[in-house]
């Protein structure tokens, strides 16, 4: 069975992807660790897997390797300056970028109003149509803001609701509980209320009558009843 040709491009399903992933690896650590026997060379591999896994070969040391590499890029870029082309062109870009950094102040300075002398009817409504449209985008958001506000506090409102009326349901409990403590000594209170009325009673047997006469010859005549 011919096996047809792969096509290089992301491979959609994970199952698959994952897969793939392992054969490749395991063959391409295969074909290094060929090449370091056959040909007697220095090879240092490193591979991460899609989800941070590291996989690596090293013909000696994976740390002197890295730094052979490092000793030889760097001597290589001393050897071999930037081309007269590379030069050119990357001042054709700082040129470039320097443009753009400029318009974006121009732009910056129009939306504050600051600038607009130069500017054409079609210039002055096109940034007041991006003015609107700012103004819109901000005033959807703020009323988004409000909007959020306001479950926040109607949210709070109802725990400060229940919090309250368990706080009275609290009050009325202690309030019965001290009104059955207070009603075991009123018996007492009645009690002690009746002896002074039978006292009352008695004292108004005393002799009331009438008489006539010198105080001393009041205490001297017999008690008559």
């Amino acid at each position: 069975m011919v096996r047809g040709k792969t096509q290089m491009r992301r491979i959609e399903n994970a199952t698959s992807r994952q897969v793939t992933f392992s054969k490749r690896r395991n063959g391409l650590l295969k074909k290094a660790f060929e090449l370091s026997v056959l040909c007697d060379a220095e090879v240092a591999l490193i591979i991460f897997s899609p989800r941070g896994k590291l996989h690596e070969f090293a013909s000696s040391s994976m740390h002197e390797t890295i730094e052979r590499y490092q000793k030889y890029t760097k001597d290589s870029q001393a050897n071999n300056p930037p081309s007269e082309h590379n030069m050119q062109q990357l001042k054709h870009e700082a040129a470039s970028m320097i443009k753009k950094i400029e318009q974006l102040e121009s732009s910056k300075r129009k939306l504050l109003g600051e600038g607009l002398g130069p500017c054409t009817i079609e210039e002055l409504q096109q940034l007041e149509q991006q003015l609107e449209r700012s103004v819109t985008t901000i005033r959807a958001r703020k009323m988004q803001v409000y909007k959020q506000q306001i479950e926040h506090l109607k949210e709070k409102e109802k725990a400060l609701a229940a919090e309250n009326a368990m706080l009275c349901e609290k009050g009325l409990q202690f309030g019965l509980q001290a009104r059955g403590g207070g009603g075991g000594g009123g018996g007492s209170n009645e009690e002690r209320a009746v002896v002074p009325s039978a006292e009352i009673s008695e004292v108004s047997d005393v002799e009331t009558e009438l008489f006539i006469g010198l105080p001393e010859t009041r205490h001297k005549r017999p008690y008559q009843k």
